[in-house]
């Protein structure tokens, strides 16, 4: 049997915090370690008790969401935060995102998708509620588009890319050599500023 994955529950409001960690606890595989008020208090508990996932309110007086993950980043890199919010704020999703989130749920999710983004977040993805997705990366429109700089093996490439497709399964679509998809991927990612596959595939399902 598995060991569940240990969450560190964080929000101000303690009836919410009590509440979201009562309903975790329906979760299959997944246990709160600790609860707290706030950013401070937070890093307190993680240093002081093994966790694999923080989930945080996003807006909370003293340090919020976001400085608890810049902290995070910074102090426990290796550890997944994901952040919950009331309403889809378009800057601080991409602040998120930005800040190396490791998803980014509304407050009105239901548990089961909760317990799935703690599940995504601790096996290295990313997941960003499908309702506040387009706010993540946003195009400008004017000035050079971000994919005006990738070649046309490349585009072809990101096409795939977009749809979730493996280096593997894009291979074969494109007759080319597993090795050379990952050049093509890797190039991606240095082109588009991002910091990992998933964050790529999200970004070129926007812009493509």
């Amino acid at each position: 049997m598995n060991d569940p994955v240990r969450v560190i529950v964080v929000d101000d409001q303690q009836l919410l915090r009590r509440g979201l960690t009562m309903l975790l606890g329906t979760v299959d595989g997944v246990e709160v370690v600790g609860q707290a008020g706030d950013g401070q208090e937070a890093l307190k508990l993680i240093a002081a008790i093994e966790s694999d996932v923080v989930l945080t309110d996003a807006r909370m007086p003293g340090m919020d969401g976001l400085q608890l993950l810049a902290a995070c980043r910074e102090k426990h890199p290796g550890l997944p935060v994901v952040l919950l919010t009331t309403f889809d704020d378009q800057d601080l999703v991409q602040a998120a995102v930005h800040g190396g989130a490791s998803g980014f749920l509304l407050k009105d999710s239901s548990v089961e998708n909760v317990g799935e983004a703690i599940r995504q977040a601790v096996a290295g993805g990313m997941v960003i509620d499908p309702r506040v997705a387009r706010s993540a990366f946003v195009v400008s429109s004017s000035g050079p588009g971000p994919l005006d700089s990738l070649s046309p093996s490349e585009l072809q490439v990101a096409e795939l890319v977009a749809t979730g497709a493996s280096n593997a399964e894009i291979a074969t679509a494109l007759c080319l050599a597993e090795g050379t998809v990952k050049n093509y991927v890797s190039a991606l990612l240095r082109k588009l500023d991002q910091r990992d596959r998933t964050r790529l595939a999200l970004l070129l399902a926007r812009l493509i």
